[in-house]
C-alpha cells in the first residue's frame, strides 16, 4: 500500500536518502559526476528535518509511503511501518510575481514512478497551498531534467526562464505555474473524482 501523509521528524533520514537517490539518478550527465558523488543523505536530512519543523510561511512536507507488498525489496524489517519513497515540498512563493505558492522540491524514487504516486504527492501540496490562501502555484525545474514534462501534463504553463549557476556550471532552469490553484487539484484528481 502507497499512503501520503504529512512527514515526521523521523522521516527526515529517509527523505534525504530519496533526495541523493533521485539526484544522482535525474541528473546523471548533466551535473558533473565529483557534485553528485560528494551529495550527503546526512546534510539533506538535517535540512528536511528543519523544513519538516518549520511552518512558518505555509511550508509543509509530506512523503509518500510504502508498506507491505509495496514496500522496495531489501525493506523487509520496515514492512509494517513503511518506507519512505518520496515526497514533495512547498509553501508560499518565496520569490513574488510567479505564483502564490510554490513546490519547492517533489522527488520520487525511480522504481516507484509512473504508478501516479508523483502526481499524488503534488495534489497534496496544492491542496495544502489552497487551504493556507493560495490562489495559483508555480515551480522552478531545471531545463534539461528529463522529468519536466510531468509539469507539463498536469497542465502547468511555462512562465519564465533564467540562468543560473550551480554545481560550477551554467545552467537554465523554467518556471511552471497552475493559475488558478484548481487547475492543478483538477490535473491531479483521482479518476472518481475527474
Amino acid at each position: 500500500m502507497i499512503c501520503i501523509r504529512r512527514a515526521r521528524p523521523d522521516d527526515a533520514a529517509a527523505i534525504g536518502a530519496v533526495h541523493v537517490a533521485t539526484w544522482r539518478t535525474a541528473y546523471a550527465g548533466m551535473l558533473p559526476d565529483a557534485y553528485l558523488s560528494h551529495l550527503s543523505p546526512l546534510r539533506h536530512a538535517a535540512g528536511y528535518e528543519a523544513a519538516i519543523a518549520d511552518r512558518r510561511n505555509g511550508h509543509a512536507v509530506f512523503v509518500a509511503v510504502a508498506s507491505g507488498a509495496d514496500a522496495p525489496v531489501g525493506a523487509s524489517a520496515e514492512r509494517d511501518r513503511g518506507t519512505v519513497i518520496g515526497f514533495v515540498s512547498g509553501g508560499r512563493a518565496r520569490r513574488p510575481g510567479y505564483g502564490d505558492g510554490e513546490v519547492e522540491t517533489l522527488y520520487l524514487l525511480d522504481d516507484y514512478r509512473d504508478c501516479g504516486i508523483g502526481r499524488r504527492l503534488m495534489r497534496a501540496m496544492a491542496a495544502h497551498l489552497a487551504v493556507v490562501g493560495c490562489r495559483s502555484v508555480m515551480l522552478w525545474v531545471l531545463h534539461d531534467n528529463p522529468t519536466r514534462w510531468f509539469y507539463q501534463r498536469l497542465g502547468g504553463r511555462p512562465m519564465a526562464r533564467e540562468a543560473i549557476r550551480f554545481a560550477g556550471q551554467s545552467m537554465e532552469q523554467l518556471a511552471f505555474a497552475w493559475a488558478p490553484i484548481e487547475s492543478l487539484l483538477t490535473a491531479t484528481a483521482p479518476a472518481s473524482e475527474a
